[in-house]
């Protein structure tokens, strides 16, 4: 695992390796995965992504892992609870956001048949992907994700800034940004 050339952003732990080795630019088009990265990445806001994937397993825990009609559904009550949960991001802004997005979420299913085929739409179905030298060339947010952002705010999504939304596709493969040296861009 040491051996390999990855991306810059990565190298800092073993946790972020796997991550990035695993997951990060796979394609996702299950709605159950999709929703869990949607509201790690509205956490995220603000945040480095470590300290969400250090928390990643209470998240889960804390969230019915991540059954969207149950997040749907949280009580006042329940908020409260998650307010006093140690292990995840207590931001009541953040978590209250988690259950609206859990609604806006299920809206856009019963519209689109699934928020995959709601989210995937945007690039035909499958991964754009770029070809960035390094890590530093990748972008923050594009055109693309600014225009993402925008139909999900009107849809009711909240803390769906462009930023979030392209890490949020980073993370999902919708865009493939591994550096040209990664062993995973060339290992495709």
């Amino acid at each position: 695992m040491e051996d390999k050339i990855r991306c810059g952003w990565c190298t800092s732990s073993d946790l972020y390796k796997k991550y990035h080795d695993e997951e990060w630019g796979v394609p996702v088009y299950d709605d159950p995965t999709l929703f869990e990265f949607l509201i790690l990445e509205t956490f995220q806001a603000g945040l480095s992504w470590i300290t969400i994937l250090n928390k990643r397993e209470n998240f889960r825990a804390a969230f019915d892992y991540f059954d969207y009609k149950k997040v749907a559904n949280y009580s006042e009550e329940k908020i409260e609870e998650l307010m006093q949960n140690t292990g995840i991001i207590r931001n009541q802004l953040k978590i209250k956001a988690a259950v609206s997005n859990a609604q806006a979420f299920m809206k856009v299913q019963e519209e689109f048949g699934t928020f995959s085929d709601y989210i995937w739409k945007y690039t035909d179905g499958k991964p754009i992907i770029n070809n960035p030298k390094t890590s530093k060339e990748v972008p923050a947010t594009t055109p693309l994700s600014d225009e993402i952002s925008k139909d999900l705010k009107k849809r009711g999504f909240k803390f769906v800034g462009s930023t979030v939304i392209y890490a949020h596709m980073q993370a999902t493969g919708m865009v493939n940004d591994h550096a040209e040296d990664c062993f995973i861009r060339k290992e495709k």
